[in-house]
């Protein structure tokens, strides 16, 4: 047992040092920082779905002392929040089983914790990573200030007859000191599951995963509550002040879980359909360009709310021991 720990922690710690240097890189490149970032969060995924809380463990804190000692324990706890402590947190949750007798289920079946509810965690936990780093570097109206008009006064630069009107510059500021912690909360989401379905992918290949490979398109949904935390994120918004960049966060993080669900939504409402491909693609490239296709799939995620449960058969030997979580 011993010997066993002792390889499993090893796991995780060089998981944790692959995931620090990869953070590093994206300091180094600041061209592809967000998908370096994003990529981080893999190594910690793979040993938490394939080897456990412990590998995971041992990797977040490998790579956040790697951090600490390489940059900084400022930058170590930004990359702890941001990263690696919601990847750690996944693969805890996708671990998790009970016996399905417990939810009126059939005695032979183990129930796994609902998609739904992995992506609510992730929705809140990246809000909660969001608003933090947000206190750590000081974000609110002076620094978008600052930013504006670093921005405004290039653009002048570029061409002289540009003057902009000072009730427009406010209007501006305003809008962007809403829209950047929205942007990155929905940005940050869609990244993280991302690389949770890729790991899910490569561990079961593996043949390591505990967790049934899922049919993403009928089980991706969100939580029925995560509508009323989003409304009140939006409510909140009209606030002012800290209230509205609270608010915004949570509109920004909990709507990309909706726009992850609605096209989860729309995937599985095409299929058998002939056009399903051409309308998929053209979809995907809409939502990347103008705002309105991306509201109805919005739209259509808040419509389609429910918790699918996984079950698989229950083998004493694979079926982890955690039963005291309510799904």
């Amino acid at each position: 047992m011993n010997q066993l720990n002792t390889k499993t922690l090893g796991i995780g710690a060089l998981a944790g040092l692959t995931a620090a240097l990869l953070v590093l890189g994206a300091s180094l490149q600041p061209s592809f920082s967000a998908v370096l970032y994003a990529a981080s969060a893999l190594p910690i995924l793979l040993v938490g779905l394939g080897w456990g809380n412990m590998a995971a463990i041992s990797a977040v804190v490998t790579a956040a002392a790697v951090g600490a000692i390489a940059i900084s324990p400022s930058f170590a706890l930004m990359m702890t929040l941001v990263t690696l402590l919601p990847a750690g947190w996944l693969s805890h949750l996708a671990n998790l089983a009970r016996p399905a007798s417990e939810l009126g289920g059939p005695e032979h079946l183990m129930a796994w914790y609902p998609l739904s509810d992995i992506l609510l965690h992730l929705c809140g936990l990246v809000t909660i990573a969001v608003i933090v780093v947000g206190v750590m570097i000081g974000y609110g109206p002076e620094l978008i200030d600052r930013l504006v008009d670093v921005l405004f006064g290039s653009l002048a630069q570029q061409q002289p007859e540009f003057s902009p009107d000072p009730a427009v510059a406010a209007q501006t500021k305003s809008l962007v000191l809403l829209m950047l912690p929205a942007i990155q909360g929905g940005m940050w989401v869609v990244m993280l599951f991302a690389a949770y379905y890729m790991a899910t992918r490569i561990v079961s290949a593996s043949g390591r995963g505990l967790r049934p490979r899922e049919d993403i398109p009928s089980a991706l949904r969100m939580n029925r509550n995560s509508i009323f935390v989003f409304l009140v994120g939006l409510a909140a918004t009209f606030f002012g002040g800290l209230p509205a960049l609270i608010g915004a966060t949570v509109v920004g993080a909990f709507g990309a879980g909706f726009l992850l669900s609605g096209f989860a939504a729309l995937h599985f409402r095409t299929r058998g359909k002939d056009w399903r491909l051409p309308a998929l693609i053209l979809c995907y490239l809409a939502s990347l360009i103008l705002m309105v296709p991306a509201f109805f799939i919005l739209v259509m995620g808040l419509s389609d709310t429910r918790k699918a449960i996984a079950l698989t058969p229950n083998k004493d030997v694979d079926a982890p021991k955690q039963t005291d979580t309510k799904i």
